[in-house]
């Protein structure tokens, strides 16, 4: 004789899954404000910010290059 088989079989008994609840991230009043400020100081000076952060990436890029060809 055939055992049942032990996984759940919740599709063929027609009975649904318990809904799984998510609790929704909170955000503390500091880490509002900073996202504020961040958001602020990136509109005024943005287009500095994206240029001095390709020169950062170039010149951290390189650095590596320069150690790996050492090794």
């Amino acid at each position: 004789m055939r055992e049942p088989s032990l996984l759940p079989v919740f599709g063929k008994l027609r009975v649904k899954a318990p809904p799984v609840a998510i609790a929704a991230p909170t955000m503390s009043t500091i880490i509002k404000s900073l996202v504020s400020r961040t958001r602020e100081v990136l509109s005024a000076h943005g287009s500095l910010a994206l240029k001095l952060s390709v020169v950062l990436w170039t010149v951290l890029v390189l650095a590596a290059v320069f150690f790996i060809a050492q090794a």
